[in-house]
């Protein structure tokens, strides 16, 4: 891409930028919530751009005025200054402009939201329901590390520890965008707890990362909806087993059935499952989407095959393989603590390479 191209292309996104940044101060605009949302988010997505706009302007002026003083000024103390100015510009250009170019391809809309974790155990009997119960494990350090929120919305115990499923909502910054790597099937190699020969065995559990659908993304009508209360179970204190305080949502169209059982409150319940809700709805066309994409590209995010076998647990070996990028630690026991940030930031490059290839086409 030539520095003109750049430059045009960051000209027209910077002019975007402030035509948005004048609407949003228009009463019109901020009395009408949905379109205040969506402008604000577009404004704060046209940030980071629009600043790379100015350093690379601001680069390219520079360069052109250490090349005017090597080619005009006698004194040597200013030339040397200036050549070493230039080389140093130099040399930075190429990385800035591939920076840009990643900046100008265009991001998936839905990495700046929160997410629905959903881990549920696979082949293995209870030692799939152990696996799932550590990968909760894994992820729950990673949240808590990223300094993002993670509540849990329902969950089914193993008979001997662990989950049959488990499914939790995480906000923060970019959540989905982050664990969306993550969705697939995850195998573990390893002597279960329950083997009393020492033979290693393989299970699995797999993980779901849906994007979480704000609350003007799906309009759901009362009358699509059958709302049923029950019984909580589980930890809970003392009014677990004495309300009906959980709540399972039917939404009649889809067929998609959500329930809540972790808040005391039926209401609250009832309000989280609801947002569970919209977002099952949302990921319906979402994957329409996802599916395009893989259909143009390879992608690092798994689509709706949920079969797809995205790594490998050894624990013999104490290795961790992810098989897209054929990515291989030999720390388990740490990656299992939730020091999983190396093997994103590899699935993240790999990703942003094939959008580069495909922008390039």
């Amino acid at each position: 891409m030539a520095e003109n191209t750049i430059l045009g292309r960051l000209n027209g996104l910077k002019n975007k930028f402030e035509e948005l940044g004048q609407q949003l101060t228009d009463p019109a605009i901020i009395a009408d919530m949905k379109k205040f949302v969506q402008l604000n988010k577009e404004y704060r997505e046209l940030e980071p751009i629009v600043q790379a706009c100015d350093e690379y302007r601001n680069m390219l002026s520079n360069i052109v005025d250490a090349r005017n003083i090597l080619a005009n000024e006698k004194d040597q103390d200013l030339r040397e200054m200036a050549r070493e100015e230039l080389a140093t510009l130099e040399e930075k250009q190429p990385k800035l402009e591939e920076e840009i170019k990643l900046l100008l391809v265009p991001a998936d809309p839905q990495d700046s939201k929160n997410a629905v974790l959903e881990i549920r155990a696979g082949t293995g009997g209870d030692e799939a329901s152990i696996f799932a119960g550590d990968l909760f494990r894994m992820y729950s350090k990673y949240i808590e590390n990223k300094g993002w929120k993670m509540e849990v919305t329902s969950f089914s115990e193993g008979t001997v520890g662990g989950y049959k499923e488990i499914v939790c909502k995480v906000s923060g910054d970019k959540v989905y965008g982050t664990l969306k790597y993550e969705s697939g099937v995850h195998r573990v190699q390893r002597v279960p707890q329950t083997e009393t020969q020492g033979r290693v065995h393989t299970s699995a559990a797999s993980v779901a990362v849906l994007p979480e659908a704000d609350e003007f993304d799906v309009e759901i009508k009362d009358s699509d909806v059958r709302v049923d209360t029950f019984m909580s179970s589980g930890n809970g204190g003392q009014s677990v087993n004495t309300t009906y305080s959980a709540v399972r949502v039917v939404h009649i169209p889809t067929g998609i059935v959500v329930q809540c059982q972790e808040e005391k409150s039926q209401l609250k319940n009832k309000a989280r499952a609801m947002e569970e809700l919209r977002t099952r709805i949302y990921n319906i066309e979402y994957q329409k989407y996802m599916d395009e994409i893989a259909g143009k590209r390879k992608t690092m995010v798994s689509t709706g095959d949920r079969s797809a076998k995205i790594r490998t647990y050894n624990y013999p070996q104490s290795r961790m393989t992810d098989h897209r990028i054929g990515y291989t630690i030999y720390n388990l026991s740490a990656f299992m603590d939730g020091d999983i940030q190396e093997v994103i930031d590899h699935l993240q490059m790999a990703e942003n390479a094939e959008r580069l290839k495909e922008s390039e086409l």
